[in-house]
């Protein structure tokens, strides 16, 4: 009789990109420190972005969407991550708004199936200028709704 591999849970919104957490990750107690939660899920989002042609290469004023600046991020623990290896961190959107957005993530195994914490960030588009709230791009706005987590109801 063989064990077979649990199913990983179907992702019915967002996306599961893949991370690497290194030995150097790990605190003295050998756990993911928790400041590189929010590394990870950042270098996530990085990756999604690129994707859809976004990304910051040293000009704010040509950075576009890419200039925003983070309003408030909050994450909650579930269980500590006890080794390097593969993980991964679902993305998705809670809310698009026409100068800010509010995104939520789950720090996860690489198939999703254990979440280690999980959490939310709100972001706003800034002018490069001004640094003064600006709207979404229609590019953008476009691609962010492609990742928005449906409502109940």
């Amino acid at each position: 009789m063989t064990a077979e591999a649990p199913i990983a849970p179907a992702l019915s919104y967002g996306r599961l990109i893949p991370v690497t957490v290194h030995f150097d990750d790990l605190d003295a107690l050998g756990l993911l420190h928790n400041a590189r939660y929010p590394l990870m899920v950042e270098r996530a989002w990085a990756a999604l972005w690129q994707e859809h042609g976004l990304r910051f290469e040293g000009d704010w004023a040509a950075a576009g969407d890419a200039c925003n600046a983070v309003k408030e991020l909050r994450i909650t623990y579930e269980a500590p991550v006890t080794r390097p290896g593969e993980y991964a961190v679902h993305l998705w959107l809670e809310r698009l708004g026409t100068t800010g957005l509010t995104y939520g993530f789950r720090f996860c195994s690489a198939d999703g199936a254990v979440t280690y914490a999980h959490g939310s960030r709100v972001l706003v588009r800034l002018d490069a200028d001004t640094l003064r709230p600006a709207p979404w791009s229609d590019r953008f706005r476009a691609a962010g709704r492609e990742l928005l987590r449906p409502t109940d109801g």
